[in-house]
């Protein structure tokens, strides 16, 4: 059965509850059938005893049943004896006893062991220490029954060839959908995205269908992200390697006057390339669930205002002014401390570059009800709606607005991401009171590991 068809499972299945449900009726129908028949062959033998008692004769002193009563009697398979209280040997499946009540004016209505099989008996007494037995095979009653095994096989027969031109059709019907899916499947297999099935059809086909038409577009608009992201990436390395290269060779011609500030150039650009490599290198051990955790007890607030001086001198060099927000004096948390640097790092990074001078940036740690959060806010050009959706997926935002503000690469927000939710919690962007972005990560509050 393992590599059987739907179709051929249905066909067979509905060729079996056919059968089960002849036989079942058969079974049931067989019994009372039999009952029926074997009630009306002593019905029709009772009242025959009545007619032939009544009928009787005399002729030469004996008490006979008439030549031509007996003839159709016998047409039918029933002997007729007329008995007195003399006989000494009771007819063939009638007993002694049977005899007395009879020639003793009782009625007899019995079923009775003959040599040739069971039989029916009737008796009827006629008077005068006489009786009238009428003697009938109960094989006579098998008739009806015989007709209805007959027809149960018939039947039978019948619902089978019924039931597998039926379960064929209903399985077409129903495989129909199926191949439709397969195929749809199979075209998803090989790279179409171009794939959409018709909704219609029974609930559990309709639900297939569109499940598969929401993979189609799922995978295509997957697709497409990577495309994006790969594109942006590719830039993203460009640039760097080609600054490189391009001081490199002046290096090299002799051309560069400045060979210290060539030096510094050549460095900031294989830093960035660096920066680079490393934020693709975490996304991918992330994906990949092979990125290290480690727990250990540390003071959020220490750790914020740390990260604040840093960006603090940053900011200063491009005119930007960097807030520190703390509530509490201290936080203290079980949590892997450098990754919350490098969320914090990350999300500083990207709201410094596009906040003007003369803003500000603030760094924000408040504690809610069993979290604590981190928060990053700008005075930069800020979110619509669909970027606070899109802000975590890789290299959306880059290329959303490549050349139209300053951005990176887009990989720093996917990494904050993805670090929020190993650490057990979550990133989430927003509208700043500021004007900006905010950017909010909620961590745990555990105080134990």
């Amino acid at each position: 059965m393992k590599n059987t068809s739907i179709v051929a499972r249905i066909v067979l299945v509905s060729a079996i509850v056919a059968a089960v449900v002849v036989v079942v009726a058969g079974l049931i129908a067989l019994p009372l059938v039999r009952g029926s028949a074997e009630a009306t062959a002593r019905a029709e033998l009772a009242g025959l005893s009545n007619l032939v008692a009544v009928a009787v004769i005399n002729q030469g002193g004996q008490a006979i049943v008439p030549p031509a009563l007996y003839e159709q009697l016998q047409d039918r398979s029933i002997d007729a004896y007329v008995v007195t209280g003399a006989n000494s040997v009771p007819p063939d499946g009638v007993t002694e006893f049977e005899v007395a009540e009879v020639t003793s004016g009782q009625s007899v209505s019995s079923v009775g062991e003959a040599s040739s099989g069971r039989v029916y008996v009737e008796g009827r007494p006629i008077g005068d220490g006489r009786g009238v037995l009428l003697v009938q095979p109960t094989s006579i009653s098998g008739g009806p029954v015989a007709a209805l095994f007959l027809r149960i096989s018939l039947a039978l027969l019948v619902g089978l060839v019924i039931a597998v031109v039926v379960g064929v059709i209903a399985a077409r019907r129903i495989t129909r959908p199926l191949r439709r899916v397969a195929t749809a499947a199979e075209r998803l297999g090989a790279g179409d995205r171009d794939v959409s099935l018709p909704v219609d059809g029974p609930a559990e086909v309709v639900g297939i269908a569109e499940a598969i038409n929401a993979l189609a577009r799922e995978l295509s608009a997957s697709e497409s992200r990577q495309r994006e992201f790969l594109l942006s990436v590719s830039h993203e390395l460009r640039t760097p390697l080609t600054a490189i290269r391009g001081y490199a060779e002046a290096l090299a011609d002799g051309v560069a006057t400045d060979a210290a500030r060539t030096g510094v150039v050549i460095g900031e650009e294989s830093a960035r390339l660096d920066r680079l490599v490393t934020d693709l290198l975490d996304l991918a051990r992330l994906r990949a669930d092979t990125f290290r955790v480690t727990s250990a007890p540390v003071d959020l607030v220490h750790l914020i205002q740390e990260a604040g001086h840093v960006w603090a001198d940053r900011g200063a060099h491009v005119g930007v002014t960097v807030l520190i927000e703390v509530g509490p004096r201290t936080l203290p948390v079980v949590t892997d401390s450098v990754r919350i640097r490098q969320i914090v790092d990350n999300l500083a990074e990207n709201s410094l570059r596009v906040t003007p001078a003369g803003q500000s940036m603030v760094l924000a740690l408040r504690a809610e009800p069993g979290w604590v959060v981190v928060e990053v806010r700008d005075a930069g050009p800020g979110l619509t709606e669909q970027d606070c959706v899109d802000a975590f997926e890789p290299g959306v935002l880059h290329e959303r607005y490549r050349g139209i503000r300053a951005g990176g690469s887009g990989l720093g927000l996917a990494l904050v991401a993805r670090l929020a939710e190993l650490l057990g919690g979550q990133a989430s962007a927003g509208i700043a009171p500021e004007g900006g972005a905010r950017f909010t990560v909620r961590l745990p509050s555990r105080t134990s590991a």
